[in-house]
This record gives structure tokens, C-alpha cells and sequence, in this order.
């Protein structure tokens, strides 16, 4: 029932950033005197409601989305009844181009600012912790998985360059930024010899996939034994939590994927050196049908000498936290605009509900849990700008013409719009809930 969890963090994280971006809609109409009708968090059918003053606040049954119901605009509802009557001085239609503006943009505003203030927060409460470059290459160069490998990284790589540029951290390599920019690459230091490796266009879609950033690099780990799994190969041998491995089959090995390779190539027995207590000791079982030895890596002494704890102060957390907001929209944008020109496969890249859910993870961790809501909460307000009917951009778009050509489009050809609008994002949302589907088998 892991799922639940998961479940549960995306239906509170939808919840709260549907609600504050209806509530922009809600402040901004009232403010102008517009009357509002509803506001809805969730899709009929209603579950609960009360009314207060002329509004209808409601908790609905279907929870991907929400709206407000601003009396005398064309939207979701298409009541087309009021909209033939004469125009009130309480509705939408009837006020100025630009007030209605501001009410259109009222929910993608509301958003960048908690997305904003969810990033400040996440800074301040958590602050950052890092994974030291320069310690990782001194400790023997980075692990590499498939992943890496499939661009021309090999184990005990240094990385040493982003871009031409020196760069401090782990997480340097991976984040969005990096793997989007045009003609990406890193320098490495191979064998005493630096080589560039380029970062293909779309290898960003491979951390799409579950196993990607797990496979790509990371740093590398002593055998030591932190424990020893029982029933196992490394329990008949009487392996001890503190024992190092240093030898496998008479091959010397000083880290964990050294030790993974040569068990992969073992035969149907074993032998291994393990220094216990200053002494070496040596041991050998049969490997038949066996695929590993059984016992969990110490990375505790690694991990403390190259992690980074960063916590800051509210005041410094302020202008972190909202360059970290602003870099994720940035990356979107850049993002939307390598699959919109073809670079980047929709099919791999876009995710719908399951996607969104998975990255929440089958644990509570409210740290992963509001770092996610921020970044929702700024693709929410990109993707409401964009200029499709039925969407916030497509009414901006429509009052942008309005008040350049003072000339507004007729009722009919905003009702059709708002139709063509609504179908194009069923069928998007069919799409990728289906694309989200096919990803898990």
C-alpha cells in the first residue's frame, strides 16, 4: 500500500496549489467589484459547501484541478444563458480590458509568489547539503553507472569541468540547467589526460526514467562492511560488520564496484581476502548459482568527509530561495521549448498524475514533499500562461488583442474558442495519463 503515500502527498500538494491559484482569480474579481458565483477546489460532483455572501465555496469529488464561476465570463461552464442577457455592472464583461486582465492573471501571479515563498521556506527550514567534487576525486574519481557509460564516462573519472567552468559540488553534474544547455559537456581527467565528453541534447530524459540519476555517477565506496545480510553467502562465511575487503579471487580491490566486478566474473567458487583487526584473512565458498555476496557498504565515514551542511538565516534564505525559484521556471521554459522544437520527446519528458506521484516516493519526506509543491506550483503558472483557450493565457491573449485593436471579439467566437480550448486539453490529458501508463511497464 506504499502507493498511498504517494497518492496521498500529490492529492494535498494539487489541493493547496489549486486553491491559492483560484483564490488569486477570487481577490482579484472581488477587488473590481466582479461578482463571483463558485470556487471550487476539485471537479463536480461537490462533496461538501456553504455559502458566503453571494459565493459558493465547495470541496468536489474529482481532485486534478479547481475553478471559480466569475459571473459574466466565458469559461468552463459555457452558460451561454446569462451571456445572452444584457451585460450587469457586476459581471466580468462589463468591466475594462485591463481590470479583467489582472483577474486572468491573478492565479499565475499567486502562484510564482507561493512557489517563491515554498522555496524561501524549503531553504531556510532545511538548508543544503552538498557533495564535495574535489574529495570525490581525490578519493578515487567517480562511480559510473549504465547511464554514464552510455555517454562515454567510465569509473574513476575526475570531473572536473562543466561547460569549461570549475564547479564545487556533486550535484553540479545532474542539475537541470547543465544537462539543458546547448552543446553541454564535461572535462574529465582519465589516466592523467583531461577529454571532453559531450552532453547529448536529450540525455536529460534518461533521469525521467526511475533508475536514471541512480545509475549515472556517483561517488565511490571502501568494502566495508557496515552488515551482513543473514542466509546469505557473506553470513556462511562469517563476514563481521568492520571487516575491508581488499582482495577477490586473488584480484586486489580498494572500492565497492571493484568488488562488484570481479564477483560478476566469479565462477562456481570464491575466495576473498578481508583485513580484520590488522590482519588479513582469508576466505573461500562455493559461488554456484549464486549473484552476490550479501552485505551492506560503510559509506558513514565517506559520506562525512565529503558532505557539505549548508543552513542559513531567514534574511539570507530570502534572495537563495527565490533564485532557486526562479532558475526551476527558467529550466521549464527551456525544457518546454526543446519539446516544443523536437529535441526533447514529449513521450519521455511530459508526465501527468502517476509521473508526479511517483516522485513524491512511498515515504513522507516533507522536505521532497514542499520542493516538489514549489516546482509545481511555477510549471502550474507557466503552463496556465500559455496561450491555449480554456487555459488563463488563452483569456490573456484574447484581452491583450482587445486592448491593442480596441476592439473586443465577439461572444460566439470566444464561446467556440472556449470549446476548441477544452476538447485539445481532454485529449492532452487523456495522452499523457495513457503515456504515464505505458512508462510503468
Amino acid at each position: 500500500m506504499d502507493w498511498m503515500v504517494s497518492l496521498a502527498q500529490l492529492l494535498l500538494s494539487i489541493s493547496i496549489l489549486v486553491a491559492v491559484h483560484e483564490m488569486g482569480h477570487l481577490l482579484a474579481a472581488k477587488y473590481f467589484g466582479m461578482r463571483v458565483e463558485q470556487f471550487s477546489i476539485g471537479f463536480p460532483p461537490k462533496l461538501i459547501s456553504f455559502k458566503k455572501g453571494e459565493t459558493e465555496y465547495a470541496l468536489s469529488a474529482i481532485p486534478l484541478g479547481g475553478y471559480v464561476k466569475i459571473s459574466g465570463m466565458i469559461d468552463e461552464s459555457l452558460d451561454t444563458e446569462t451571456m445572452n442577457k444584457e451585460p450587469q455592472p457586476w459581471e466580468f464583461r462589463s468591466k475594462p480590458a485591463w481590470q479583467r486582465l489582472i483577474v486572468m492573471l491573478g492565479g499565475i501571479f499567486v502562484n510564482v509568489v507561493v512557489g517563491i515563498l515554498i522555496f524561501i521556506g524549503v531553504t531556510y527550514t532545511f538548508g543544503e547539503t552538498y557533495f564535495l567534487k574535489d574529495v570525490i576525486n581525490e578519493n578515487g574519481g567517480f562511480q559510473v553507472g549504465p547511464v554514464g557509460e552510455s555517454i562515454g564516462l567510465k569509473t574513476g573519472d575526475k570531473i572536473v569541468k562543466i561547460n569549461g567552468q570549475d564547479f564545487e559540488y556533486l550535484q553540479d553534474i545532474i542539475r537541470p540547467e547543465t544537462l539543458l544547455a546547448d552543446n553541454a559537456y564535461y572535462t574529465i581527467e582519465r589516466d592523467g589526460k583531461l577529454i571532453d565528453i559531450n552532453i547529448p541534447p536529450d540525455f536529460i530524459q534518461k533521469f525521467n526514467k526511475r533508475e536514471g540519476v541512480g545509475t549515472f555517477v556517483s561517488f565511490r565506496v571502501a568494502p566495508v562492511i557496515a552488515e551482513v545480510s543473514k542466509e546469505t553467502l557473506a553470513d556462511r562465511m562469517g563476514l563481521q560488520a568492520g571487516d575491508k575487503i581488499v582482495e577477490v579471487n586473488g584480484q586486489p580491490v580498494s572500492y565497492i564496484d571493484e568488488v562488484n566486478a570481479a564477483v560478476k566474473a566469479t565462477g562456481d567458487s570464491i575466495q576473498l581476502g578481508v583485513l580484520r583487526a590488522g590482519q588479513t584473512i582469508a576466505f573461500k565458498e562455493s559461488f554456484k548459482d549464486q549473484k552476490s555476496i550479501g552485505f551492506r557498504a560503510d559509506t558513514k565515514m565517506l559520506e562525512e568527509t565529503i558532505e557539505k551542511q549548508m543552513n542559513y538565516g531567514f534574511l539570507e534564505s530570502i534572495p537563495l530561495g527565490t533564485e532557486r525559484a526562479f532558475t526551476t521556471l527558467v529550466v521549464q521554459v527551456k525544457a518546454f521549448g526543446k519539446v516544443i522544437s523536437g529535441v526533447l520527446s514529449p513521450r519521455e519528458s511530459l508526465s501527468g498524475p502517476i509521473g508526479i506521484m511517483q516522485a513524491y516516493g512511498t515515504v513522507w519526506d516533507w522536505e521532497r514533499f514542499w520542493s516538489l509543491t514549489g516546482v509545481l506550483s511555477l510549471v502550474l503558472a507557466f503552463m496556465n500562461l500559455l496561450p491555449i483557450p480554456a487555459l488563463d493565457g488563452g483569456h490573456v491573449m484574447f484581452l491583450s488583442y482587445e486592448m491593442i485593436a480596441r476592439r473586443k471579439p465577439s461572444d460566439k467566437f470566444l464561446e467556440t474558442a472556449q470549446k476548441i480550448g477544452m476538447v485539445f486539453l481532454l485529449t492532452l490529458m487523456v495522452l499523457i495519463f495513457a503515456n504515464d501508463i505505458i512508462k510503468l511497464f
